[in-house]
Parts: structure tokens; C-alpha cells; sequence
């Protein structure tokens, strides 16, 4: 098993609240040499058979990670196919003492060519949403006080769904962004943000207004913007403001 394979394994077991692993021994472990029997025999242990003492797992993100020690490690990454087509790997951007995080599905046009999140059109309603509800909930904060981010930092072909392949080996990165930066909350734009950061499948319909977890994190789901551009999507337009309003109180006040 490579290590790439070994942390993925141990990854998944974390995320389901997996804290110690037990290792078990070989069926045929070579014999020790004997040695002189003491005088007196010291009171025996008993562990399982065929396994050995627990083992605690070793924690998947460095100590004392940091955004940029991240950014570095991701290099000019050519980890998964999505590099073919990128221009500009897009890491993310807000504050690093950010106490809400926002992350989406993946860079766009505007986000490829800038290298920055969030700067199209989804971008700017983005921007909207956060800075006129905060203004209206008497909240003191703008977009560049929160963290933006998304599941997969290169644009995929056409602007289509990122694989699960390509979610799985860029989701380290996601991981270590939301563990470095510790928010009090995360809100997840979009289906496959939410099937990310939540192994589900269920769609935003039934997940949004409710919380749920990521580790420790509270996470809220919600509609991505480009759903909300639609002319059509007024009710998930309420919907997503709601949302947005509960997230806010529950990070700020």
C-alpha cells in the first residue's frame, strides 16, 4: 500500500470518528531466542489474540498548518487530470482569521484566469449576499473577513461536476484549509460541496436549513450562486437568504 493510499484509508476512518486502530501481528512471527527464566515471574499480560497493543492514528494534518505551508505543498499541482486544462490553480482567498468558511464546487472562467474564487458572476452575488444580509442583520463584516474556497482548485473541462477521483485527491487541501483555519462554521455552496464535506447523497433540497458536521465544525447548506442567477429560482433565492441569515447569527452574535 502506498502512503498516498494509506492516508486516504486512515482519512476515511477519522471521518467516522475512528480514534485508535488495533495492528495485528503475523500469523507465524519469528521466534525469539530463549532467555534465562527469572526468579521470579512478573504478572502476565493478556492482549487479544493475534493483535497487539492499541495504536493511536496519526493526526492527517501537519502541526501548526498554515494556508500558505498548504498553498506550497500544493506546488503547481499534477496530482489529477484537471491540470490539462487549468491555467491557474485557484487556492483560495479571505481572511486567515476568518470564523465563517464558504466553499463551493470549483474555480470558473473568471476564477481560472484570475486565480481567485468567486470573482464571475456567481462570484459577485456571492459578494452581495454576504455583505447587503450582514448590513441588513446589523452584522459588521464584508466579504474579505470571511474565507472562500472550493472542493477542487483547478476548473474542470467545460465547467462540468469535478469527478470523485479528482474530489478525493484535492480534498486534502480542503481538509487542511478548514482544520488550519478552525471557522465556528462552514457553509457549503451547492450539492456536490455539501457531498464532500458530508459523504452524502442526499441533494441541498433536504439538506439546507438544518445543520449538520464536518469533524467537529457546524455546516450549513445552502444553494451555490450560479443556481440562484437563474431567473426562475426565486423561491431558492428566499430560500438561500434564510440561510445565510441563520449562519451569520450563529458566527457573529
Amino acid at each position: 500500500m502506498s502512503p498516498e493510499q494509506l492516508r486516504r484509508y486512515l482519512n476515511y476512518f477519522q471521518d467516522l470518528g475512528v480514534k485508535n486502530i488495533y495492528r495485528r501481528e503475523a500469523l507465524n512471527p519469528p521466534q525469539p531466542m530463549p532467555t534465562p527464566m527469572p526468579a521470579v515471574l512478573p504478572m502476565p499480560v493478556l492482549p487479544m489474540p493475534g493483535v497487539s497493543p492499541i495504536t493511536v492514528l496519526p493526526p492527517l494534518e501537519p502541526m501548526g498548518d498554515t494556508l500558505a505551508k498548504i498553498s506550497e505543498d500544493i506546488g503547481d499541482c499534477r496530482r489529477c487530470r484537471l491540470c490539462e486544462g487549468r491555467s491557474k490553480i485557484v487556492f483560495g482567498s479571505g481572511s486567515e482569521k476568518a470564523r465563517l468558511v464558504f466553499v463551493g464546487e470549483g474555480p470558473g472562467a473568471d476564477e481560472d484566469a484570475q486565480g481567485l474564487p468567486f470573482v464571475g458572476r456567481a462570484g459577485q452575488l456571492l459578494t452581495q449576499m454576504i455583505e447587503n444580509t450582514a448590513a441588513k442583520e446589523g452584522i459588521p463584516i464584508h466579504r474579505a473577513d470571511v474565507y472562500i474556497c472550493n472542493v477542487v482548485k483547478c476548473r474542470p473541462p467545460e465547467n462540468r461536476a469535478p469527478q470523485p477521483d479528482e474530489m478525493e485527491i484535492c480534498g486534502q487541501f480542503l481538509s487542511r484549509q478548514l482544520m488550519a483555519l478552525r471557522p465556528r462554521a462552514i457553509c457549503a455552496l451547492g450539492s456536490t460541496a455539501a457531498k464532500a464535506l458530508l459523504a452524502t447523497k442526499d441533494g441541498v433540497t433536504r439538506m439546507r436549513g438544518r445543520w449538520h458536521k464536518w469533524r467537529d465544525i457546524p455546516v450549513m447548506v445552502t444553494y451555490h450562486p450560479s443556481y440562484l442567477l437563474r431567473a426562475y429560482n426565486q423561491s431558492a433565492k428566499r430560500e438561500a437568504w434564510e440561510d445565510l441569515k441563520t449562519v451569520l447569527h450563529f458566527v457573529y452574535d
